[in-house]
């Protein structure tokens, strides 16, 4: 199976940036939890491999594996309509499996 990379971008469909400053980072310490099996990561410390903050060109992005759908379906529906519901982008990526 296929499996695509969601960002949401940090930027309003107005044009501006969202707040607070600090939402990608707010928004993946509540995923923090999902993690794949025997994942011995600590949420309290770490970001789900699932749901990640990022930087690009100077805009914050959460970074959105739809695997996480696999997991829980709801819980990639809590992201995604997040950012539907804050009129923010989400633009769809897909993951290559290099051949060696």
């Amino acid at each position: 199976m296929n499996y695509k990379k969601l960002f949401i971008q940090g930027i309003t469909t107005s044009g501006k940036p969202f707040r607070p400053s600090d939402w990608a980072e707010r928004l993946c310490g509540v995923m923090a939890t999902f993690r794949p099996p025997g994942d011995s990561g600590d949420p309290r410390f770490t970001y789900s491999p699932y749901v990640r903050p990022v930087l690009i060109a100077k805009v914050k992005c959460v970074v959105i594996d739809t695997r996480l759908g696999d997991l829980d379906p709801r819980a990639l529906d809590f992201v995604v309509n997040f950012a539907k519901d804050n009129s923010l982008p989400i633009e769809e990526a897909c993951e290559f499996e290099p051949k060696l």
